[in-house]
Protein backbone atom coordinates (compact mmCIF):
# COMPACT_ATOMS: atom_id res chain seq x y z
CA UNK A 1 0.00 0.00 0.00
CA UNK A 2 2.42 2.56 -1.15
CA UNK A 3 0.37 5.88 -1.29
CA UNK A 4 -1.66 5.31 2.69
CA UNK A 5 0.01 8.39 3.52
CA UNK A 6 -0.02 10.62 0.63
CA UNK A 7 -0.39 14.39 1.32
CA UNK A 8 -0.23 13.65 4.97
CA UNK A 9 2.10 15.48 7.26
CA UNK A 10 4.02 13.60 10.25
CA UNK A 11 6.47 14.91 12.63
CA UNK A 12 8.88 12.17 13.76
CA UNK A 13 10.87 13.05 16.72
CA UNK A 14 13.94 11.04 17.18
CA UNK A 15 14.69 11.20 13.14
CA UNK A 16 18.47 11.80 13.46
CA UNK A 17 19.26 7.98 13.61
CA UNK A 18 18.07 4.37 14.28
CA UNK A 19 14.58 3.68 14.57
CA UNK A 20 13.27 7.36 13.81
CA UNK A 21 15.18 7.71 10.77
CA UNK A 22 13.48 4.40 9.51
CA UNK A 23 9.91 5.51 10.55
CA UNK A 24 10.81 9.15 8.81
CA UNK A 25 11.96 7.39 5.48
CA UNK A 26 9.17 4.93 5.31
CA UNK A 27 6.41 7.78 5.94
CA UNK A 28 7.93 9.35 3.15
CA UNK A 29 8.35 6.55 0.63
CA UNK A 30 4.45 6.32 0.92
CA UNK A 31 3.56 9.83 0.16
CA UNK A 32 4.08 12.02 3.14
CA UNK A 33 5.65 15.14 3.75
CA UNK A 34 8.14 14.72 7.03
CA UNK A 35 9.47 16.52 9.83
CA UNK A 36 12.02 14.94 11.63
CA UNK A 37 13.30 16.61 14.62
CA UNK A 38 15.72 16.34 17.59
CA UNK A 39 19.08 17.49 19.03
CA UNK A 40 21.30 17.21 16.27
CA UNK A 41 21.07 19.44 13.34
CA UNK A 42 23.88 17.52 11.23
CA UNK A 43 22.17 13.86 11.77
CA UNK A 44 18.59 15.69 11.03
CA UNK A 45 19.94 17.31 7.90
CA UNK A 46 21.22 13.31 6.97
CA UNK A 47 17.91 12.04 7.11
CA UNK A 48 16.40 14.93 5.25
CA UNK A 49 19.23 13.94 2.73
CA UNK A 50 18.16 10.27 2.76
CA UNK A 51 13.95 11.48 2.17
CA UNK A 52 15.15 13.57 -0.80
CA UNK A 53 16.90 11.15 -2.64
CA UNK A 54 14.44 8.83 -2.34
CA UNK A 55 12.38 11.37 -4.34
CA UNK A 56 10.57 12.38 -0.65
CA UNK A 57 9.88 16.15 1.15
CA UNK A 58 11.30 16.88 4.41
CA UNK A 59 12.31 19.43 6.93
CA UNK A 60 14.70 19.44 10.01
CA UNK A 61 13.09 21.08 13.16
CA UNK A 62 16.18 21.21 15.80
CA UNK A 63 14.29 20.78 18.67
CA UNK A 64 14.45 20.11 23.15
CA UNK A 65 11.67 18.27 23.26
CA UNK A 66 12.57 18.26 27.78
CA UNK A 67 11.78 22.15 27.50
CA UNK A 68 8.28 22.46 27.10
CA UNK A 69 8.64 26.03 24.98
CA UNK A 70 10.76 24.13 22.33
CA UNK A 71 8.59 20.91 22.38
CA UNK A 72 6.04 23.92 21.55
CA UNK A 73 7.68 25.54 19.38
CA UNK A 74 8.64 22.34 17.31
CA UNK A 75 5.04 20.98 16.49
CA UNK A 76 4.11 24.72 15.28
CA UNK A 77 7.19 24.78 13.33
CA UNK A 78 5.78 21.28 11.85
CA UNK A 79 2.57 22.54 11.55
CA UNK A 80 3.52 25.76 9.68
CA UNK A 81 6.18 24.06 7.28
CA UNK A 82 4.21 20.88 6.37
CA UNK A 83 0.63 22.48 6.07
CA UNK A 84 -0.60 20.57 8.94
CA UNK A 85 -0.24 17.62 11.28
CA UNK A 86 -2.02 13.96 10.98
CA UNK A 87 0.36 11.84 12.27
CA UNK A 88 3.11 12.41 14.95
CA UNK A 89 5.63 9.29 16.31
CA UNK A 90 7.39 10.30 19.45
CA UNK A 91 10.86 8.42 19.08
CA UNK A 92 13.00 10.40 21.14
CA UNK A 93 14.98 8.14 23.80
CA UNK A 94 18.14 7.80 25.60
CA UNK A 95 19.88 4.76 27.53
CA UNK A 96 22.48 6.52 30.09
CA UNK A 97 24.93 4.64 32.92
CA UNK A 98 23.32 1.27 32.64
CA UNK A 99 24.27 0.43 36.38
CA UNK A 100 22.29 -0.65 39.78
CA UNK A 101 20.25 1.36 41.03
CA UNK A 102 21.73 2.07 43.89
CA UNK A 103 24.95 3.54 42.05
CA UNK A 104 22.81 5.34 39.69
CA UNK A 105 24.31 9.16 39.48
CA UNK A 106 21.21 12.02 40.00
CA UNK A 107 22.03 13.55 37.17
CA UNK A 108 21.58 10.65 34.36
CA UNK A 109 18.47 9.79 36.24
CA UNK A 110 16.98 12.91 35.51
CA UNK A 111 18.49 13.38 31.94
CA UNK A 112 16.91 9.56 31.49
CA UNK A 113 13.50 11.00 32.71
CA UNK A 114 13.40 14.71 31.26
CA UNK A 115 14.03 12.67 27.43
CA UNK A 116 12.23 9.63 27.72
CA UNK A 117 8.70 10.40 29.78
CA UNK A 118 8.60 14.44 30.32
CA UNK A 119 9.96 14.87 27.00
CA UNK A 120 7.73 12.41 25.11
CA UNK A 121 4.93 14.25 27.06
CA UNK A 122 5.69 17.26 26.00
CA UNK A 123 5.81 16.43 22.57
CA UNK A 124 1.95 14.43 22.73
CA UNK A 125 0.80 17.85 24.88
CA UNK A 126 1.34 19.92 21.64
CA UNK A 127 0.46 17.03 19.69
CA UNK A 128 -2.77 16.73 20.85
CA UNK A 129 -3.42 20.46 21.15
CA UNK A 130 -3.33 20.63 17.16
CA UNK A 131 -4.69 17.81 16.46
CA UNK A 132 -8.00 17.56 18.41
CA UNK A 133 -8.67 21.23 16.47
CA UNK A 134 -7.87 20.14 13.03
CA UNK A 135 -10.09 16.75 12.75
CA UNK A 136 -8.11 14.53 14.83
CA UNK A 137 -5.43 12.44 13.92
CA UNK A 138 -2.78 9.68 15.24
CA UNK A 139 0.11 9.30 17.33
CA UNK A 140 2.71 6.38 17.98
CA UNK A 141 5.21 6.34 20.65
CA UNK A 142 8.62 4.37 21.47
CA UNK A 143 8.39 2.37 24.16
CA UNK A 144 10.32 -0.88 24.87
CA UNK A 145 9.83 -4.52 26.03
CA UNK A 146 11.88 -3.58 28.61
CA UNK A 147 9.83 -2.00 31.57
CA UNK A 148 6.30 -2.75 31.05
CA UNK A 149 6.78 -6.03 29.67
CA UNK A 150 10.01 -7.68 30.97
CA UNK A 151 12.86 -6.32 33.64
CA UNK A 152 16.66 -6.27 32.73
CA UNK A 153 19.31 -5.55 35.89
CA UNK A 154 21.22 -2.28 34.89
CA UNK A 155 18.47 -0.35 33.30
CA UNK A 156 16.87 0.89 36.09
CA UNK A 157 15.60 4.64 34.67
CA UNK A 158 15.48 3.39 31.39
CA UNK A 159 12.82 0.59 32.56
CA UNK A 160 11.07 3.01 34.91
CA UNK A 161 10.69 5.53 31.89
CA UNK A 162 10.04 2.96 29.25
CA UNK A 163 7.11 1.35 31.08
CA UNK A 164 5.57 5.07 32.14
CA UNK A 165 5.10 5.56 28.44
CA UNK A 166 3.37 2.27 27.70
CA UNK A 167 0.72 3.67 30.72
CA UNK A 168 0.96 7.32 29.77
CA UNK A 169 0.18 5.92 25.63
CA UNK A 170 -2.58 4.00 27.37
CA UNK A 171 -4.24 6.90 29.74
CA UNK A 172 -3.55 9.62 26.66
CA UNK A 173 -5.86 6.85 24.40
CA UNK A 174 -8.94 6.70 26.58
CA UNK A 175 -8.76 10.67 27.52
CA UNK A 176 -8.68 11.69 23.91
CA UNK A 177 -10.39 9.21 21.29
CA UNK A 178 -13.48 11.25 21.71
CA UNK A 179 -11.87 14.48 19.78
CA UNK A 180 -10.62 12.18 16.87
CA UNK A 181 -6.78 11.88 18.65
CA UNK A 182 -5.91 7.93 18.34
CA UNK A 183 -2.74 7.11 20.32
CA UNK A 184 -0.83 3.64 20.26
CA UNK A 185 2.74 2.75 20.94
CA UNK A 186 5.11 0.12 19.17
CA UNK A 187 7.62 -1.57 22.24
CA UNK A 188 10.38 -2.82 20.41
CA UNK A 189 12.80 -5.52 22.21
CA UNK A 190 16.47 -5.77 20.77
CA UNK A 191 16.54 -3.81 17.20
CA UNK A 192 19.72 -3.74 15.57
CA UNK A 193 20.90 -0.56 16.28
CA UNK A 194 24.28 0.70 18.22
CA UNK A 195 21.93 0.50 21.22
CA UNK A 196 21.22 -3.01 21.27
CA UNK A 197 25.36 -3.39 21.60
CA UNK A 198 27.03 -4.04 24.90
CA UNK A 199 30.27 -2.28 25.33
CA UNK A 200 32.99 -3.84 23.66
CA UNK A 201 31.00 -6.61 22.20
CA UNK A 202 31.79 -7.90 18.38
CA UNK A 203 29.24 -8.77 16.02
CA UNK A 204 29.83 -12.02 16.33
CA UNK A 205 29.05 -11.80 20.20
CA UNK A 206 26.21 -9.86 19.63
CA UNK A 207 24.62 -12.06 17.11
CA UNK A 208 24.97 -15.21 19.73
CA UNK A 209 23.65 -13.74 22.13
CA UNK A 210 20.38 -12.36 20.30
CA UNK A 211 20.35 -16.05 18.77
CA UNK A 212 19.90 -17.20 22.33
CA UNK A 213 18.15 -14.43 23.70
CA UNK A 214 14.86 -14.17 20.91
CA UNK A 215 12.89 -17.40 19.88
CA UNK A 216 13.06 -15.55 15.74
CA UNK A 217 17.05 -15.74 16.12
CA UNK A 218 17.95 -12.10 15.75
CA UNK A 219 16.91 -8.57 16.15
CA UNK A 220 13.99 -6.65 14.47
CA UNK A 221 15.53 -4.65 12.15
CA UNK A 222 14.72 -0.97 12.18
CA UNK A 223 12.69 -1.42 9.15
CA UNK A 224 10.58 -3.65 10.79
CA UNK A 225 9.90 -1.63 13.51
CA UNK A 226 8.83 1.50 10.89
CA UNK A 227 6.53 -0.62 9.14
CA UNK A 228 4.55 -1.66 12.47
CA UNK A 229 4.63 2.41 13.17
CA UNK A 230 3.19 2.88 9.78
CA UNK A 231 0.81 -0.07 10.40
CA UNK A 232 -0.44 1.79 13.93
CA UNK A 233 -0.67 4.66 12.02
CA UNK A 234 -2.77 3.46 9.00
CA UNK A 235 -6.40 4.04 8.18
CA UNK A 236 -6.80 -0.03 8.50
CA UNK A 237 -5.92 0.83 12.13
CA UNK A 238 -8.78 3.11 12.54
CA UNK A 239 -10.44 0.77 15.89
CA UNK A 240 -7.12 0.30 17.25
CA UNK A 241 -7.02 2.64 20.32
CA UNK A 242 -4.44 2.10 23.60
CA UNK A 243 -2.69 -0.28 22.21
CA UNK A 244 0.78 -1.45 23.15
CA UNK A 245 2.45 -3.59 20.13
CA UNK A 246 5.28 -5.92 21.03
CA UNK A 247 8.02 -6.54 18.31
CA UNK A 248 10.50 -8.76 19.74
CA UNK A 249 10.32 -12.14 17.65
CA UNK A 250 8.53 -13.97 20.83
CA UNK A 251 10.96 -13.09 23.74
CA UNK A 252 7.91 -12.28 26.05
CA UNK A 253 5.86 -14.85 24.71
Amino acid sequence: MPDRFTGKAVLVTGGGSGIGRAVALAFAREGARVAVAGRTPAALDATVGLVAAGGGTAVALTADITRGPDAERMVAEAVARLGGLDVAVNGVGVLLAPGPVGDMAEDAWRHTVDTNLTGLWLSMKYEIAHMRGHGGGAIVNIASTIGAHRRAAGLGAYAATKAAVSALTRNAALDHIADGVRINAVSPGPVDTPMSTRPGETPAAKAARLREQIPLGRAASTAEVAAAVLHLAAPEAAATVGTDLVLDGGATA
